[in-house]
């Protein structure tokens, strides 16, 4: 009996049990229903609370910028900087080793030619004054970036140097005009521009932007591919191994480290890529050892010590030759200063100032006698050469800051100053010719031997004029 009336009690309890389940489950399905029905939205976005929790979180940071990112557009747009593209551990050009093959068909559409077109002026032999002679010479250069106005391009600051004119060749065989926005001596770099706006759609269809690799990461023994425009013969490859790293080259005064690779470095490779075996971009050739006992010795500036140099010159202004009667002029006569002489006798580099003109730019400047040049527009500057050349760029009336170093308590310190450039005529000077002295002097000195005495004279004077460390080297004379 006992047994009995547990066994029933059990019963009756399952069966309530699952008549209030039952009922729950009708009702909970009545209301969603209900819920559903007439208020559609609210029952979808409850249904997803719980599964796009995370998500939402992620979005808000990125709607956020996006928000700011609005109102900077709705206000005054800030200057947008462009920025090389750097690889990743897991890079666009995957992140494993390629063979040289698929190297060549992913990146050979970064790497261009570049023909640099100038003008010498030679005194003719004959002795019946200046000659002009134009110049060809040709490199290679690297895709390093795009913005909406242009194409950007790293080469060596010696393939594209004194040029008049400017053109690259892109891997459909299409040819530009292109400008120099920014060199710099030191590290041999310079960056070109393109303008896109004269570029056909199928060219930029076919061009790639170089990805950059950590030069840093390169081995000794780690094969490597060049890719540039050999002889002048158009793009071609090679390849070898890192030989050595960190290096120095031969008669070169920097102290960049040098990558050292066996990969052929011909004429006319200068400025072109070498790329790891993922396909990333890790140096830029510059150099080899020409010898006929040294085979095999090419040398490439790592992009690691090419990178902030290469982001500065790249936004800088695109700049075109001007007319002469237009050029910049500065008012100053100078020696350089290299390396070595620096060293020597503890003298910055650059150019020492050995006269300044009397109201000209430099002197309404503040800049004196004495001073010594080291930046011209924030690029290092270290021979009236360079300097020269420079401000064939730059027309009067632009201002320019310049970083000098003066001497004060027996130590140089450095100061920069805004100089408004000025054309030649405006401060009073005759046209010069290409060893800086004026076209009334230079054919002065072809007449009596009075004259030859007075120009030998002014020479004498310039000699005495310099300080007593410098007066064994040769002076030049510069704008």
């Amino acid at each position: 009996m006992i047994m009995s009336s547990f066994w029933k009690k059990v019963g009756i309890g399952a069966v309530v049990g699952i008549t209030f389940g039952v009922l729950a489950a009708f009702t909970f399905a009545g209301v969603t229903r209900t819920i559903n029905r007439f208020f559609p939205d609210n029952a979808k976005t409850s249904a997803r609370i719980e599964t796009d929790k995370d998500d939402e979180e992620d979005r808000s940071g990125s709607e956020s910028k996006a928000k700011e990112d609005t109102k900077e557009t709705d206000g005054e747009k800030k200057k947008v900087e462009t920025t090389l593209t750097k690889a990743v551990d897991e890079t666009s050009t995957g992140s494993g080793d390629m063979s040289v093959t698929e190297l060549v068909k992913n990146n050979l559409p970064a790497v261009v030619s570049i023909t640099n077109t100038s003008v010498t002026q030679l005194r003719d032999m004959w002795g019946n004054g200046i000659r002009e002679y134009e110049n060809v010479s040709r490199g290679s250069g690297i895709i390093i970036g795009q913005t909406d106005e242009e194409l950007l391009i790293a080469t060596n600051n010696h393939v594209v140097n004194g040029a008049s004119s400017i053109t690259v060749g892109f891997v459909d065989s299409e040819i530009y005009d292109a400008s120099i926005k920014g060199q710099d001596s030191d590290l041999d770099l310079a960056v070109i521009g393109v303008k896109v706006s004269d570029v056909k759609s199928s060219t930029l269809d076919e061009i790639k932007v170089a990805v950059i690799g950590d030069s840093d990461d390169l081995q000794v023994g780690e094969q490597v591919v060049a890719i540039g425009n050999a002889i002048g013969y158009g793009q071609s490859v090679t390849t070898g191994i890192v030989s050595a790293l960190d290096r120095d080259v031969p008669d070169d005064d920097e102290e960049i480290g040098y990558i050292q690779t066996d990969a052929a470095i011909n004429p006319g490779n200068s400025g072109g890529a070498l790329f790891n075996m993922k396909g990333e971009l890790v140096g830029i050739n510059a150099a080899k050892i020409m010898s006929t006992y040294v085979e095999g010795m090419g040398y490439a500036i790592p992009m690691n010590a090419a990178n902030e140099t290469i982001e500065n010159l790249m936004n800088r202004k695109s700049r075109d030759k001007v007319d002469e009667d237009k050029a910049g002029y500065l008012g100053i006569t100078g020696v350089s200063v290299d390396a070595q002489t620096s060293t020597m006798y503890g003298i910055p580099e650059g150019i020492y100032l050995q006269e300044v003109t009397e109201d000209g730019p430099a002197d309404k400047a503040g800049i004196h006698k004495g001073d010594i040049i080291k930046k011209f527009d924030g690029v290092s500057v270290t021979s009236i050469a360079e300097l020269r050349n420079k401000l064939d760029y730059y027309e009067a009336g632009e201002e320019v800051d310049l970083v000098i170093s003066r001497q004060e308590d027996g130590e140089y310190k450095e100061k920069t100053v805004t100089v408004t450039l000025a054309t030649r005529e405006d401060s009073g000077v005759d046209s010069i010719d290409e060893k800086g002295s004026r076209n009334g002097e230079k054919e002065n000195s072809n007449g009596s031997e009075e004259s030859n005495r007075n120009n030998e004279e002014e020479m004498q004077d310039y000699y005495n004029s310099l300080p007593d460390e410098l007066k064994e080297f040769f002076f030049g004379f510069g704008r």
